[in-house]
């Protein structure tokens, strides 16, 4: 099944977005592979929006570790609470980073990265807890804004009830 996640660039951020979380819904139903859906969810969301580094960090004890993802190089384990990724995983919440170098902390994998935000996926039943965080990072200074939070806190959802 080829499925293509390129949009139509006349369609507003927002309109983007839902047109997106409906193909990866459809992509994803039935699928039960932790690994292959956040393969999938990175490589659909760097094809689809062009971010600079799309991937996942998951919760393994005490410290985050290098799950799938789209981009260069990165780092392969964060501890709890520290850098971006840390502090959402700490926080339980998405942190939208304007700059990254005014992020006190701030972990650099990329020297190329200007902008970021980490939103946690969270396991579903009675005890939700932050399973693993998707790390989107971009080489252009404040490109995440309330849109982008609120979309990808829809599209932790779908992660969340495929997944956990």
């Amino acid at each position: 099944m080829e499925q293509s996640f390129v949009l139509p660039s006349e369609l507003t951020k927002a309109e983007r977005y839902e047109a997106f979380l409906r193909q990866f819904e459809a992509l994803v139903e039935g699928v039960d592979d932790e690994i292959s859906v956040m393969a999938n969810a990175s490589a659909a969301l760097h094809e689809a929006f062009g971010f600079f580094w799309v991937g996942f960090y998951r919760v393994k004890g005490e410290e985050l570790v290098l799950g799938p993802f789209q981009g260069s190089v990165a780092c392969y384990r964060i501890k709890y609470g520290r850098g971006v990724c840390g502090t959402a995983w700490a926080q339980g919440q998405t942190v939208v980073v304007p700059d990254v170098e005014q992020f006190p902390g701030h972990i650099a994998c990329s020297s190329l990265s200007r902008s970021e935000i980490v939103v946690p996926v969270f396991s579903t039943g009675e005890k939700r807890e932050v399973r693993c965080v998707l790390d989107i990072d971009s080489e252009h200074y404040a490109t995440f804004d309330d849109t982008d939070r609120c979309y990808l806190e829809r599209l932790a959802t779908v992660l969340s009830r495929t997944l956990y």
